[in-house]
This record gives structure tokens, sequence and C-alpha cells, in this order.
């Protein structure tokens, strides 16, 4: 018999209960083909990853399953899938941030496509991490709240996200996800990160727009736990030393603390 995986969602409670940070790429299966995401896995050999999401607004492409398998077998960095729609729960993941789009409301992402993925997702064996899903406007509209038909949270109006967050977390989600959206002009504000991080004690991840090595710092300064990045890494791989040398800082610094 198979020993039960270790729990993600426990690393990601003992890192946050440690100060540690947490980097995640976001792996978008249009955008990326094998040449690209085997330089990307090199590069993540001496820049570490934490975690791998994988999975868009659209998915357009077949391959989501063979870029899954392709991580797996070079790099034993967790795989979250981040779906989108009901119909992107394919490939050998570890886990899946089971999202509820709770900055919007339509009821097809609040609750339609789980019902729909419900009997999949208990077949599949997934580690699933119930989130609440927050989309903040980022000066442009993203493709994710066009394909949601749901209107961002606005980016000035921080006590909005952390009700949102807050009610969420009394809904029993373990995770918040603020995101700009793919694309994202501007990023979240430290001002609505540190708001969220007052109001709720889960974990919290932030992505879209974080396209340089301020602009991480900042986040995680706010009090994000996780950081995403997705378009910019496809655009310069390179940057990817950038934003793992900002994450270590912050956890070279965490480590006194641990120990007290």
């Amino acid at each position: 018999m198979r020993p039960n995986p270790p729990s993600l969602y426990d690393a990601l409670l003992t890192r946050r209960a440690h100060g540690r940070k947490a980097l995640a790429v976001l792996l978008d299966p249009d955008n990326l083909d094998e040449a690209s995401l085997l330089h990307l896995l090199a590069l993540s050999e001496a820049h570490p990853v934490d975690y791998f999401f994988v999975g868009g607004s659209l998915v357009l492409s077949e391959h989501q399953a063979a870029l899954i398998t392709l991580i797996k077998a070079h790099s034993d960095v967790p795989v979250l899938l981040f779906p989108s729609h009901s119909m992107h729960l394919d490939g050998p993941a570890d886990g899946l941030l089971l999202l509820s789009l709770i900055s919007g409301r339509n009821p097809d992402f609040l609750i339609g496509q789980h019902v729909v993925a419900a009997p999949r997702l208990r077949a599949s064996g997934l580690q699933l991490l119930p989130t609440g899903y927050m989309l903040v406007d980022s000066g442009r509209q993203t493709t994710a709240s066009y394909m949601s038909g749901t209107t961002p949270l606005p980016h000035n109006k921080p006590g909005i996200a952390a009700c949102t967050a807050m009610a969420g977390e009394q809904l029993g989600l373990k995770l918040m996800y603020l995101d700009g959206g793919s694309g994202a002009q501007n990023p979240v504000s430290r001002e609505m990160i540190a708001a969220v991080r007052a109001a709720v004690e889960t974990p919290i991840i932030v992505g879209g727009g974080l396209n340089s090595g301020e602009k991480v710092y900042a986040a995680l300064a706010a009090g994000a736990d996780v950081v995403v990045v997705g378009n910019h890494i496809e655009a310069e791989p390179e940057f990817l030393g950038e934003v793992a040398g900002v994450v270590a800082s912050f956890n070279r610094a965490a480590v006194p603390l641990a120990r007290n």
C-alpha cells in the first residue's frame, strides 16, 4: 500500500507559521512548448521554485497532461492545477487549487463548475485546496475577468477585499488568492494585501503584474505567503533568478525568528 503523500496544505501552514515565503511559477499550456519548458525546468534547478501552477483562462491546446508529465519527469517540485473550467482537470498533478471566484457574482464560478467537476475530483486522488479566488482591477481588462463575466475588485478599495476574504474564510475556504490576472498592467496594491492579511489567518497567494524584483518584494512585505509569476517568466525566463533571490532573502531573515 502506497503511503499518503505529504499534505500540501499542511506544508503551506507550516511555512506561514515560520514566516517563510514561497514562489510559484504559473505555466500556461497554450504558451509553452517542450523546449521552453525544459529550459525553465533547468533554470529552476539553480533558482529553486516551490510550486508549479499549471493552467490558464482558456487552455486551448490539448497538451496540458503531457506538459505535467514532462515536469514530473524532470522535477520534484509539486504541481498544482490552476483550472478555470471543469474541463481543465487532466494531467498527473499533485493537487488542485479548487477556486471559488468570491470576488464575482457569477454562480457558475462560485459553485456551478464545482458541481460538474465533483465526481471527477473525487476519483482523481488529487489533493484539493479550497481557495477563495479574488480578481483585482489591474488597469486593464484581463482574460480571467472577461471569461468569467465578472467585475474585478476596485484596486483602491482594500476594505472590500478584506471583507471578501473574511467571508471566504468564514465559509471554510483554506487559501486566499489575490490576482491581477494574466497580463496585469499593475500588481495588487500593498494596501490591499496588507488589509487581507489583517483580516484572515489563511495563507495568501498573490499574482498578476509581478514583473520586477521590487514588486515581488512589496507583495511579500505586505503579507503575501506565496507569490506567483507567469507571463514575465515566459517572456524572460532569466527573471526567475531575480524573483527566487527576493524570496530567498525573506526566508533567510525568517530563520532566526523560527528558532525563537
